[in-house]
């Protein structure tokens, strides 16, 4: 990879903001701003990087699945410091296998072309509208005859192309609820901007959509269903809202406690807060020894390790993130009100540098495929709030036709795509009642 530097287009921030990303600075603590989006600068990447990064996602995803059922069958809601019930939750909907679409990767890309996997978020990712609209556009603007590593917006679509299709729903209506965030220090619509995004995709689909907050979802005691700010039935549901938060609320009791008539499909499923928790991570290395995309990573202390990293179990954002190094004089710590749930500890590895920026890529898996990437800045070694977005070029390869990349998304994972495991102590394990 390399990082070069560019003149941003005149008048960027609007055009941005009209492409639907409406934070495209960020106030510093000082009251000052500085750009989120931040196109004065631009990565290049060759496609071989970009296969050695496609098929490290692939395989990372495989393991991801595999952990997730291992956790269901193994672990506890107070391991994992989950709301009572959850994990009864997460096994019901492993046992009904309900799909997912989307998941986004945090990869380190390092000097000597390794690749190492920080972490995953499986329930509540962001950054597809940076990803699958800004960035592009900026490539049409800026590079048209050259290529990036994305199909993002074209691999949602089909995503739930596939979903309706399959029965996955009921019907073709389609709920896009989101965290107002409020009293968040770092809200900045960012919640309410995906799911509007995604709601787009999934119109072009063939879905019947609505959005509004989920504050505004309501239960209907008498007829056992949620229903929406306008007191219809809630059918199938995509939610941008940890379902940590969610089923630890008066709201997500009704889901625990099985209490629906028929209950709602939500995007993401259950099963994906075994992809939220960074207690995957020691599960994975458990899994997967000495594998070569991970780091050794331990519940409740490091081990053996000397260099390492102390992340809570339900942290975003950064917060409450800390650093060791032996030879360091001190610890780095970030601030935060997370940590209560627990902590595990990974081992520390250092992040690529460019012109004084740390780089994270974000690699996105979506229906089952590996389907682009997005760079992300920060100033120090721990990708906080105050971080930015880039875009990316593979420069050894040209801008493709419709054809090419039409016949590029028809490609599928195939038999070998990873599916969920039911341990066999829960076979047979309610569902909760049948689906209409």
């Amino acid at each position: 990879m390399w990082r070069h530097q560019i003149k941003p287009r005149p008048d960027w921030e609007r055009i941005v903001t009209e492409q639907g990303l409406v934070f495209p600075v960020t106030e510093l603590p000082d009251g000052t701003k500085r750009p989120y989006w931040n196109e004065s600068a631009w990565y290049e990447v060759t496609g071989d990087e970009v296969e050695a990064l496609e098929s490290a996602t692939e395989e990372l995803w495989a393991m991801c699945v595999d952990a997730a059922g291992h956790m269901a069958a193994t672990m506890s809601d107070a391991r994992l410091g989950l709301p009572a019930g959850t994990m009864d939750v997460v096994r019901r909907s492993i046992a009904r296998q309900d799909p997912s679409l989307y998941s986004r990767f945090d990869l380190v890309y390092g000097a000597d072309a390794s690749i190492k996997m920080l972490e995953i978020n499986g329930d509540t990712p962001t950054g597809l509208v940076e990803t699958g609209v800004a960035q592009w556009r900026w490539l049409e603007d800026r590079m048209p005859e050259l290529d990036q590593w994305n199909s993002v917006h074209e691999r949602l679509v089909a995503g739930w192309e596939r979903l309706l299709r399959s029965g996955a729903t009921d019907g073709n209506e389609l709920h896009f609820f989101y965290d107002l965030g409020e009293g968040d220090a770092y809200d900045d619509g960012e919640m309410e901007m995906t799911a509007h995004y995604l709601m787009d995709t999934a119109v072009q689909a063939g879905f019947a959509t609505l959005a509004h907050p989920m504050a505004e979802v309501g239960w209907n005691p008498d007829a056992r269903e949620f229903r929406d700010a306008h007191d219809y039935r809630v059918r199938n549901a995509f939610k941008l809202y940890a379902w940590e938060q969610m089923l630890a609320e008066p709201f997500g009791r009704h889901i625990v406690e099985e209490r629906e008539a028929r209950p709602v499909n939500w995007f993401e499923p259950a099963w994906k807060a075994m992809l939220s928790t960074k207690a995957l991570l020691p599960v994975l290395w458990e899994r997967n020894p000495g594998h070569r995309l991970l780091l050794p990573a331990y519940f409740d202390d490091p081990g053996d390790l000397e260099d390492w990293v102390a992340k809570p179990l339900h942290g975003r954002e950064g917060d409450n993130i800390r650093i060791h190094l032996a030879d360091a004089l001190e610890d780095i710590e970030m601030p935060g009100s997370y940590g209560a749930e627990g902590f595990v500890y990974q081992a520390y590895t250092d992040l690529p540098v460019f012109d004084g920026n740390y780089v994270v890529i974000g690699s996105w898996v979506i229906d089952g495929e590996a389907a682009g990437m997005l760079v992300r800045e920060s100033d120090g070694p721990i990708t906080d709030y105050y971080g930015r977005v880039c875009p990316h070029v593979i420069s050894d390869a040209l801008s493709p036709d419709d054809a090419q990349r039409r016949a590029w998304l028809a490609e599928r994972v195939g038999p070998s795509a990873p599916t969920l495991r039911q341990d066999p102590r829960f076979e047979g394990h309610s569902s909760g009642p049948a689906r209409s």
